[in-house]
């Protein structure tokens, strides 16, 4: 056996504690802490001192001549033993364990029994610093999360939340932070978490930033309108009706005859294919519409510029559109200036009776008819505008009234007398299209019309014409809001191209602007909708208790849907009864989850 194999009473390194050989062979067996014994292979043990140690109860600390021994070998390489001498003034079984202990610590000397590395001064100041950094971060952390326990927080403790934050927010996926806190490494969680310590406000409407949506305007600058031929239709009485909170009037209505002539904001005036704010308006997709306000499409100095009825006059593309026994028999389409009035829903549907409002009501009755009779789908269920104005929040309901069916079917027409346009002239375009559903009776109750727009397909945008079932269209496209929607202002852009003899994008060109679109607009639609429940739950938590009515809408079970008018918000109520569907429920909050955009309420009676 050699000599620095270990034998019988040898002091080993067995998993980085200490070991005593109770017998030496082709293996050993070895006791270790505590009495136990085990059989292990020479390799897999490290000799400390050849022995004989007769307990390992024997190895206690040694107060010796440590710094000496350092300063006397900074630099240099060094064995166990010689260690052992020089730090504790013998080599023992006891000095050697207490030796290796300061091998194990690292801070004056790393390796391994056989071969010491003594390190410099400098390498030992720094390891000393990072030590104390090391011990500074970890009462810090302790410090931190003794306040997380009392749901607080100091402005030191940035550091960390930032870290949480940049989950709730999505732009990262795990967070050390809420990992060593041992909670859920969710957006939810750290949202929770944020609004616990009161780093978050609960007005903080996370979600157009967690689904990487810009959030402030486009800084583009605009350029100056062209100088271009317009007819002048400023003679006729042009009406733009919007609801009142509306800041950005793109379309507007006028009777000259038996001429119906819609007047859209002319977007493509300023924005050409290809260019800089053309790019952006593609990667925004469409206006995002939130409660706390909307983040325009295009740069806010689009509105006074192109906005109808902000100014004395304005320039628009104009549709003129002949209408025979409710259908569209024909379209002009030319740039035009026009004057236009500005009217709410609300005020125009007093003045139906009245002309012109009562013809455009004729006309827009007479087409929306013919629609119906060819499966057009009409669900009216109970619709909401959540605002917030300060720190108010306002649920304004969408009234279901004659004027928005007269203005909803005159861009309808629009869109439709534009696909045949285009069509005719072969302009391509890109089509909004929607596969039938079902076959279905005309739904007349709100849960009737629950059922209906749980089978309607998801509409597509197509290079070629395809129906639009939900419609009772051959061919439609959307053209009359391109301040707000990039793909009407690409058909914009096509018009203007062909009224002007100019190039025309190719089919292949208007599917790569689909694909852009659709890559971003299912985020900005998801964002409006995730906004709308986080500011109506904040409602709700402002108001513990509240009370109110819903109609029940689908039966599952024990269980019911129920949409609350009020609120334009549906949701799922354990139901004691069996009442019949459209019963009003009367309901009571029982609990609020902010963060994950829960709200549970209980039927009462």
């Amino acid at each position: 056996m050699s000599d620095d194999a270990p034998r019988e009473g040898s002091l080993v390194l067995y998993k980085l504690r200490p070991a005593r050989v109770k017998r030496a062979g082709e293996k050993l067996d070895i006791e270790i802490e505590g009495g136990e014994i085990q059989k292990v292979r020479p390799k897999d043990v490290a000799l400390l001192h050849p022995g004989p140690i007769a307990s390992l109860n024997d190895l206690r600390p040694l107060r010796g001549e440590v710094d000496t021994a350092w300063e006397m070998l900074a630099g240099t390489t060094t064995t166990l033993p010689e260690l052992a001498e020089l730090a504790f003034g013998a080599y023992t079984p006891v000095s050697a364990w207490a030796a290796w202990q300061l091998v194990a610590d690292g801070l004056c000397f790393r390796g391994s029994p056989q071969d010491v590395a003594v390190a410099t001064p400098e390498e030992v100041a720094g390891r000393r610093a990072a030590r104390a950094a090391e011990a500074a971060e970890k009462r810090a952390w302790s410090a931190f999360a003794g306040r997380v326990h009392e749901g607080r927080f100091e402005e030191g403790d940035a550091t960390y939340l930032k870290d949480v934050e940049g989950l709730a927010l999505g732009q990262s996926t795990r967070s050390r932070v809420l990992h060593e806190l041992g909670r859920q490494e969710t957006a939810e969680s750290a949202h929770a978490l944020l609004l616990a310590l009161g780093y978050w406000s609960p007005t903080f409407n996370p979600y157009p930033r967690r689904l990487k949506l810009p959030t402030t305007p486009s800084r583009l600058a605009l350029p100056d309108l062209p100088d271009e031929p317009r007819r002048d239709l400023t003679h006729l009485l042009a009406f733009a009706i919007d609801d009142a909170s509306t800041e950005t009037p793109d379309d507007a209505l006028s009777l000259d005859g038996s001429r119906l002539w819609v007047h859209v904001a002319d977007g493509a005036a300023v924005v050409v294919p290809g260019s800089p704010l053309d790019l952006e308006a593609r990667a925004r997709g469409a206006t995002l519409h939130l409660p706390e306000g909307a983040v325009p499409m295009l740069p806010p100095e689009a509105t006074p510029m192109l906005g109808l009825g902000l100014g004395p006059v304005s320039p628009a593309l104009s549709f003129g559109l002949d209408i025979a026994d409710g259908q569209v028999a024909g379209c002009e389409i030319i740039p035009s200036w026009v004057r236009v009035t500005r009217l709410t829903y609300e005020e125009v549907d007093a003045k139906l009776a009245e002309e012109p409002f009562r013809a455009l009501f004729a006309i827009a009755q007479g087409y929306e008819a013919v629609r119906l009779a060819n499966g057009a789908v009409d669900i009216d269920l109970p619709e909401v505008d959540v605002k917030v104005i300060g720190d108010e929040i306002d649920f304004l309901r969408v009234l279901p009234l004659d004027s928005r069916k007269l203005v909803e079917n005159a861009m309808v027409m629009t869109g439709e007398a534009v696909a045949r346009y285009g069509l005719a002239r072969g302009i391509p375009l890109p089509f909004a299209t929607q596969e039938a559903s079902e076959a279905h009776e005309r739904p007349r109750t709100w849960s009737e019309m629950f059922a209906l727009r749980r089978t309607l397909k998801r509409g597509q945008y197509r290079s070629v014409p395809a129906p639009h079932a939900a419609l009772g269209l051959d061919a439609y496209t959307q053209a009359t809001s391109p301040l707000r929607r990039y793909l009407d202002l690409v058909v914009h852009q096509q018009l203007r191209a062909y009224l002007r003899g100019e190039r025309l994008l190719s089919a292949e060109e208007i599917l790569e602007r689909v694909g852009a679109v659709e890559a971003v607009i299912g985020d900005v639609r998801q964002a409006e909708r995730l906004s709308e429940r986080h500011w109506t739950l904040l409602y709700l938590q402002r108001h513990v208790g509240w009370r109110g009515e819903g109609s029940l809408v689908e039966k599952r079970g024990l269980g019911g849907t129920l949409i609350i008018p009020e609120l334009g918000l549906e949701t799922q109520v354990h139901l004691a009864a069996d009442p019949p569907l459209d019963s009003k429920v009367r309901l009571v909050l029982s609990r609020v989850d902010l963060p994950l955009l829960d709200a549970r309420f209980r039927a009462e009676g």
